[in-house]
């Protein structure tokens, strides 16, 4: 029993001096082939701040995101990407790099982001970016570029991003994009450059997805009347890299740093420009409204037959046969852009790209779509029953015309009034009135004849001087004023009243 205690306490003893592998005394275990100095996790390599004068030699191969910024590399060595097969995201900016060489990214074709801004870059060689078919976006700012190779892009076939600035960069082909394919290209930024001289046309016929992308602000442009329309309709389109840039567009008056203007604050300098050279320089787009809940077919119309036609939509996706990802817009095999159900997300500008041996790489087409809500449709109108109303209102019309009495017409129409009785006029002609009349005075007849009344012209009183006095022997019916002739002169009235009444 003793020497079980013994033995136990010997071990404790043996254990607190050689101690455990989770105590201080044992380093951290490191990763398999991690540089020194650098952080690997997972398939992240971090060598950044490390003053390292060259790569390391040995790198883990499950790197998919290698980060060696802000160290003094001067040169990188041909396959050094080699053993990398996962890599899709390399970090050089701030380092001392002034070439790069051929060769230096042929193991990298699955690419996707190279960030070589803030280096010492002072050309682009044809072939210093070779390998690299999948890059997307391409970082080359606070550079000293002063040349750039014709083809210094041409492998970057799926560029989406590119940006140039803060170098020192006289000129760029629009052309050709040195190489570069409009297709995928949505961002260029050449801005604080030294661009003094810019082809208009060829800026003027750039897809107009890229013209959205295309920054140029401070660089010295020149100050011309159609580089100035042509920026403006771009700023008024509300093209973002213009109208949040608009302060920083200049150009020289005098070819001397001394003349800035700012093309859209001293528009004073532009004044006797004319707008009619400007005119022809963009194809203006078509504008199609549409529905929502309908189809919309568009069509991408070129000079000549296209091998290549692609389009990109609103949100500014590329869509190729068959069509879009959410599966709303279809291209056909004819190249035309079909919309089985137009929606509001279908708002905005199409863009339509062709290219083929007899086009050029960047001949476009372009639609500015409006979506509208269809308008309620009116509920049908029943004609039979409008028809059927008509008729009997037209009857009943009719019978009222043909049986009711007329004196009941004429009253209800003119509320008929009565003469006033004058005593005096009438009883001095009374006698008279009674010689000349067909029909007693008490008649009976006398009230179906209600239309008729004896009026009597009497022109020989004193006090006339051959007017007409006017007698009315009955109530005079005002809802029959014409039928009264009258004449003036005292012969024809003696003649009138001397033969009988006139009847009205």
């Amino acid at each position: 029993m003793t020497w079980l205690m013994l033995l136990g306490a010997l071990l404790c003893m043996l254990r607190v001096g050689l101690g455990t592998p989770d105590s201080e005394g044992f380093p951290p275990r490191t990763p398999h082939n991690c540089p020194h100095k650098c952080i690997c996790a997972a398939d992240l390599l971090s060598c950044t701040g490390l003053g390292l004068q060259d790569v390391p030699a040995e790198l883990p191969a499950a790197t998919a995101d290698l980060d060696l910024s802000h160290n003094a590399l001067q040169r990188l060595r041909p396959g050094w990407l080699a053993p990398l097969f996962q890599l899709r995201a390399l970090h050089l900016a701030h380092n001392e790099l002034e070439a790069l060489g051929r060769g230096v990214f042929a193991n990298a074709s699955g690419l996707r982001l190279l960030d070589l801004s803030s280096n010492a870059l002072r050309a682009l060689g044809r072939h210093d970016l070779d390998g690299l078919g999948a890059l997307e976006k391409l970082l080359l700012f606070n550079n000293r570029l002063v040349h750039l190779d014709k083809h210094a892009f041409h492998g970057l076939s799926a560029l989406s991003h590119l940006y140039l600035g803060c170098n020192e960069l006289a000129s760029f082909s629009f052309d050709h994009l040195h190489g570069l394919s409009a297709t995928h290209l949505l961002t260029l930024d050449l801005s604080s450059n030294r661009l003094g001289h810019i082809s208009i046309p060829e800026l003027a016929a750039l897809p107009a997805f890229l013209k959205n992308g295309l920054y140029l602000h401070n660089n010295p442009l020149p100050c011309d009347c159609r580089l100035y329309h042509l920026l403006q309709r771009w700023h008024q389109r509300g093209l973002s890299a213009v109208r949040d840039f608009a302060r920083e567009y200049i150009c020289l008056a005098f070819k001397v740093p001394a003349s800035r203007v700012r093309f859209f604050q001293h528009s004073r300098v532009f004044e006797n420009c004319s707008s009619a050279p400007a005119l022809g320089l963009e194809r203006p787009e078509e504008h199609l409204y549409a529905l929502v809940g309908r189809s919309l077919r568009l069509y991408c119309n070129t000079s000549v037959p296209a091998m290549r036609i692609a389009w990109v939509s609103p949100q500014q996706e590329l869509l190729r046969a068959p069509g879009s990802r959410d599966g709303s817009i279809a291209v056909l095999p004819d190249g035309s852009l079909a919309i089985g159900n137009v929606q509001e997300q279908h708002a905005g500008l199409f863009v339509c790209l062709a290219t083929g041996p007899r086009l050029h790489h960047n001949q476009t087409h372009e639609y500015n779509v409006s979506v509208h809500f269809p308008r309620p449709e009116p509920e049908a109108f029943n004609t039979g029953f409008t028809t059927l109303l008509g008729c009997a209102v037209g009857l009943v019309l009719v019978l009222l015309y043909l049986f009711a009495p007329p004196c009941c017409r004429c009253r209800r129409a003119c509320r008929c009034r009565r003469w006033p009785r004058t005593p005096s006029p009438l009883h001095e002609l009374s006698a008279q009135s009674s010689v000349l009349s067909t029909t007693p005075p008490d008649a009976p007849s006398r009230k179906a004849s209600v239309h008729k009344h004896v009026v009597f012209l009497e022109p020989g009183r004193r006090g006339l001087n051959g007017r007409v006095q006017l007698a009315v022997a009955e109530e005079f019916d005002l809802c029959n004023p014409g039928g009264l002739q009258l004449k003036a002169g005292s012969e024809s009235a003696s003649s009138i009243g001397s033969k009988g009444p006139m009847t009205t």
